[in-house]
């Protein structure tokens, strides 16, 4: 295995969209939210153990998971573990993690990733990376992995790629022209019918150098702030200096604080069975369903005249559910929701309503 591989899994968001089984005190990266007995986060790590040795695998996410990612990967070293004391967005998590890993590795080349995204062709997805991985070894490159989209949804966001400008090694690598965040219905449409856009996977893969260089061209004060603590990565030191710095870091995504504005990036077409499963409707896509197009996550789960319907339960609960259709059903510690599939973008507002009237931990 390429000792010059590593990984950066970034496992700190929150997950509100997937309330109330996704709370602040366990998000969905920790759940087992597909019924297989492992959480998203492990199936992650498990992905990556066929690309890069285990000891060049980190984990970035918030200080308060820090025991969670212990508990749920004990096969890793404490210091492996990149903990963050308040949340600054992709761009700070990355920067913090090229500097750790540079003092190791100078010659490391990188894929991060998120911690929640579903790949069901795993062989494929690790065909995919290395090849990438490979270009950006030996290219200046900043690569990004794109999706081909199977219809116009909104909720991700685009890559516009240039046929004329292809890698010779790997014709599904091209340069990018244009990115677009979560365009309007029409426009996505559009895209769709043009044939020269892809999803945007926020999966990264690059030389660490090139990656820095980009972070001292287009987010300077970043990272002369991760720069002023080069005496202290991978010392003892190293957390009390995080512990000051990060919140000073501005709030910024590495996709636009950098992707949208450097002109060395390329993606790479991919199918590998990829979902970022950010909502209960692309939870139901991967589950399996029954004779009536249920989703059910549960043992005990009896329906009568209910159709299209997601339903997650504890597995001891016994739920009797009649003449439901098209609805969400889960229930988690105590708490339980039921919204209509065609409204889940309310469920932020449910869960800020829970907050306000019945209590933070609730939420």
């Amino acid at each position: 295995m390429e000792k010059n591989y590593f990984c950066v899994i970034m496992a700190g968001g929150v997950g509100a969209r997937f309330w109330p089984m996704s709370r602040t005190s366990q998000p969905k990266q920790f759940i087992d939210i597909l019924g297989t007995g492992e959480s998203l986060l492990q199936r992650t790590f498990q992905r990556f153990l066929k690309i890069c040795p285990i000891e060049n695998i980190f984990i970035a996410t918030n200080s308060i998971y820090r025991d969670l990612v212990k508990q749920q990967l004990p096969e890793i070293a404490e210091s492996q573990i990149l903990c963050e004391p308040s949340r600054r967005n992709t761009a700070p998590c990355i920067a913090y993690a090229n500097y750790k890993i540079h003092q190791i590795n100078p010659n490391a080349t990188i894929v991060v990733a998120p911690s929640d995204h579903v790949i069901t062709k795993e062989d494929e997805f690790t065909n995919v990376i290395l090849s990438a991985m490979d270009a950006a070894t030996h290219n200046n490159w900043l690569i990004t992995l794109g999706i081909q989209p199977s219809n116009p949804n909104t909720g991700y966001g685009y890559i516009q790629f240039d046929e004329n400008e292809i890698y010779a090694k790997d014709n599904r690598l091209k340069k990018v022209k244009t990115f677009t965040e979560k365009p309007e219905l029409a426009m996505a449409e559009q895209f769709l019918q043009s044939g020269d856009f892809l999803w945007n996977a926020g999966i990264f893969i690059w030389k660490l150098e090139n990656s820095m260089k980009a972070f001292k061209q287009f987010l300077p004060q970043i990272d002369e702030l991760f720069q002023s603590g080069l005496p202290y990565y991978n010392t003892p030191e190293e957390r009390d200096f995080i512990e000051k710095t990060y919140p000073m870091c501005k709030n910024i995504s590495i996709d636009y604080g950098v992707m949208e504005k450097a002109e060395n990036v390329y993606v790479l077409s991919s199918e590998f069975g990829w979902s970022d499963l950010g909502t209960w409707g692309s939870l139901y896509e991967h589950l399996s369903k029954d004779i009536n197009q249920n989703a059910v996550v549960g043992r005990n789960v009896m329906l009568y005249h209910s159709q299209n319907n997601i339903v997650n339960v504890p597995k001891d609960k016994v739920v009797v559910i009649n003449g439901l259709n098209n609805y969400i059903v889960a229930e988690d510690s105590g708490i339980l929701l039921i919204c209509r599939k065609n409204e889940e973008q309310k469920i932020r507002e449910f869960v800020k309503d829970v907050s306000i009237e019945k209590g933070e931990k609730y939420v």
